[in-house]
């Protein structure tokens, strides 16, 4: 039975996150300490302490997750746990490209300081939001969207779940379709974002950062990526650092990604990374989730719980 580590984005940041696992592993705390080194920002102060209004700002928030989500990996690798595939979630894309082999650990984590500084820096200048859509199939929904966007901006950015689909645009466009939504009986959920991510108001920073990919060496992976914008198995190296360009812009197929990896033979699915969000969309995306094994890793206890379930596959 084939094993799949998956990498969370933006949403399962907390204030503490890391800290045990830099602290029972030197490793780890190794890995902080070059992310330190070669970011220039404080990760363990803000992944460790906080404060959530520093440590959520984009800039910020890109490199220090990413270095978390790494160091799960590590710790899950060092124990024996070896990987056959990988896919993050947005962000989470980068860890996953780390670990496939593609990037070395120093551009994974200068890639996503800038990607989080043009992002950031994107949001400022064209404001944007996010909402989830919960309980609307994809069908419905762009039937909602479709007269909106063309007042501006507004378009589906992560098709989660078969119950949850991300919409992203300009902020008064988000608000009407949330209108719409719950108008039609269903939910929708701002998100606490700092911008329409996913977006074509992301075109600009995708741009300038096509030109930073440029200068980075994609290597041979040691195993396949399942891509956000294709939701397939990548293992060429051009091929990746393409798809890495349009992923700023469009949609994250996360459903695709699950479901093809369960096609080819994934039957266990390793969340690295805090909080369980990607474990929770995954036993949303696969019917048959009981015939899976899905665990999580984020600190020493989830790594033994982990470890525990997988001592017999």
């Amino acid at each position: 039975m084939k094993k799949a580590f998956v990498f969370p984005g933006q949403g399962s940041q907390y204030a503490g996150m890391g800290r045990e696992l830099a602290e029972n592993f030197p490793f780890v705390m190794d890995l902080f300490k070059e992310a330190e080194d070669i970011t220039g920002i404080d990760v363990r102060g803000l992944c460790f302490n906080g404060p959530m209004e520093e440590l959520t700002k984009t800039s910020n928030l890109q490199v220090c997750l990413s270095v978390v989500d790494m160091a799960c990996a590590a710790v899950l690798e060092k124990s024996g746990v070896v990987p056959d595939c990988t896919a993050g979630h947005s962000l989470g894309e980068y860890p996953a490209l780390w670990l496939a082999g593609f990037l070395s650990a120093e551009d994974t984590l200068r890639l996503v300081q800038e990607r989080g500084r043009l992002m950031e820096g994107a949001g400022n200048l064209k404001p944007g939001a996010m909402a989830a859509i919960l309980g609307m199939s994809q069908e419905d929904l762009s039937r909602l969207i479709a007269p909106l966007a063309q007042k501006g901006v507004l378009a589906m950015a992560n098709h989660n779940s078969p119950e949850q689909i991300v919409a992203t645009g300009e902020k008064d466009l988000i608000k009407e379709l949330c209108r719409a939504v719950k108008e039609a009986g269903k939910k929708a959920v701002p998100l606490k974002v700092a911008g329409a991510y996913h977006s074509p108001l992301m075109e600009e920073p995708a741009r300038e950062f096509a030109e930073r990919l440029k200068a980075v060496q994609f290597k041979e992976p040691r195993m396949p990526l399942y891509s956000n914008v294709s939701g397939k198995a990548e293992t060429d190296p051009g091929q990746v650092r393409a798809l890495m360009v349009r992923q700023m812009t469009e949609p994250v197929r996360w459903v695709d990604i699950v479901t093809n990896m369960a096609s080819d033979g994934v039957g266990v699915f390793v969340e690295s990374g805090p909080k369980k969000v990607l474990s929770n969309l995954i036993k949303k995306c696969i019917k048959t989730a009981d015939n899976k094994i899905i665990c999580q890793v984020q600190d020493v206890e989830t790594l033994n719980n982990c470890m525990e379930i997988l001592k017999n596959v």
